[in-house]
């Protein structure tokens, strides 16, 4: 009796030993529950759903991105979020390899001028499925989310969007002779504009970006840039290359615009523009960069839409980037319920406050317009205004259009300088750039 006795309690101290080791044995800790952590700890760690997020941006950017993914994470304790980012050169030096090994995150921050290369090369997911479902956009402009198709396909969700105008000093135009900037003005009396402004002594702009301006022009007249197979230019006349590219060397030469010379040394160095230095009137560019020029210039200062005739049609809501889910993603779904995040959640949006660009969503823009400064309160009112006369935008840049934008950008400068006309430039740059898109077919 006495020998069972004590087999029973050996039996007995065998199980109350390691219950009342509190986890600290070699046996407790290979199973990854020392240091005071629970089994049901472990296990809630086990099945979190990790997603890996990248973007491209300044600190202020990262800052504010950091918040956002810190506050989904606390909404969604099963969620863990891993973030990658870098400036905007070393961002798509760093994804192209993980591209190549089928390693991408689960959420990419895209541009326009990537966006087609990752969905011609099957890497990124088709979101339709999950638009209207994961990711809400009942108030979104269907112009709007409509930019992030390609044939047809969502490809990418815009963070955001901008658009084209002419920011400029409203006293130093008064100062010209011209009371205020008229309405629905055209290419002539842009023209006739600048050159009051000279005769005053100063400067109307900066010129225009070559590629984006021009395609705004061949909007007007229902053409574009590129085809839409993107395998060629989108236009056949070249009278409308010699018209534009004309109008402006016109200008240069007559002294309403820098010269070309100046431009160059210029080119963007802000402190170093006329309007900064109080010499010139306005520039013409993208809206999100209205902000840091206003403050840069430290007057006041307004934007006006872009000239016409056919102004409607030549304007569109520029997607500032886009948000893209992988198509070798395991977790799309919660990927997708991210975006959704993004784009729809009131607080995530005022620590964004549209630097990635005016929110897509109509009741955002409303819940966070007192929080805005007045010149990003400008902005939201100048975009929602230019929304409701916007036309759908082109397609995405085709691949190759780097290669074909640093073509027209020398040639332009070409016929500034005036080595070249208008005309036989438009002839070159017709056989250059069909030379590089052709390789699309």
């Amino acid at each position: 009796m006495r020998k069972k006795t004590a087999v029973w309690l050996l039996v007995v101290l065998l199980f109350i030993l390691p219950a009342c080791s509190g986890g600290g044995s070699a046996g407790g800790a290979s199973n990854g529950e020392g240091n005071g952590k629970s089994a049901q700890e472990n296990t809630d760690k086990k099945d979190k759903t990790t997603l890996r997020i990248a973007w491209w941006g300044g600190d202020k950017r990262h800052e504010y991105t950091q918040q956002i993914v810190d506050k989904y994470q606390e909404l969604n304790p099963h969620v863990k979020i891993d973030v990658e980012y870098a400036a905007f050169d070393d961002y798509w030096k760093k994804l192209a390899p993980q591209a190549a090994a089928n390693q991408l995150p689960d959420i990419v921050q895209m541009d326009i001028s990537y966006i087609v290369q990752y969905a011609k090369n099957g890497q990124l997911e088709d979101l339709t499925s999950y638009i209207g479902d994961q990711i809400k956009v009942d108030d979104v402009n269907e112009n709007v989310i409509s930019t992030g198709k390609i044939n047809d396909v969502q490809y990418g969700v815009p963070t955001g969007v901008n658009v084209l105008g002419f920011q400029y000093d409203p006293e130093l135009l008064k100062k010209s002779g011209v009371d205020s900037i008229p309405e629905n003005w055209t290419w002539d009396q842009y023209e006739e504009i600048a050159l009051k402004v000279r005769d005053a002594g100063y400067v109307m702009d900066g010129s225009m970006a070559p590629d984006i301006f021009f395609h705004y022009f061949l909007r007007t007249h229902g053409l574009s840039l590129y085809n839409q197979e993107g395998t060629a230019l989108g236009y056949e006349d070249d009278a409308l290359f010699a018209e534009f590219f004309g109008r402006l060397a016109r200008l240069i030469k007559e002294g309403a615009v820098p010269s070309q010379e100046k431009l160059t040394q210029t080119k963007g160095i802000l402190e170093e523009s006329e309007i900064v230095k109080g010499s010139g009137v306005g520039v013409w560019q993208w809206s999100n960069q209205y902000v840091g020029l206003q403050a840069a210039v430290n007057r006041p200062m307004e934007l006006a839409p872009m000239t016409g005739p056919n102004m409607e049609k030549g304007l569109y809501m520029q997607p500032s980037m886009f948000w893209s889910i992988t198509s070798h993603s395991k977790n799309k779904e919660e990927a997708a319920k991210f975006i959704d995040f993004w784009i729809n959640d009131v607080e995530a949006n005022k620590w964004i406050k549209g630097e990635r660009g005016v929110p897509i969503s109509a009741s955002i823009k409303e819940a966070i317009v007192s929080e805005l400064s007045e010149p990003e309160k400008q902005v939201f009112d100048f975009v929602a205004a230019m929304e409701e006369k916007s036309s759908p935008m082109s397609p995405a840049p085709p691949v190759g259009s780097p290669q074909v934008i640093a073509s027209l950008a020398d040639l332009v400068e070409q016929i500034n300088y005036g080595q070249v006309t208008p005309e036989k430039a438009a002839a070159t740059f017709r056989q250059e750039a069909n030379a590089v898109l052709a390789n699309n077919k």
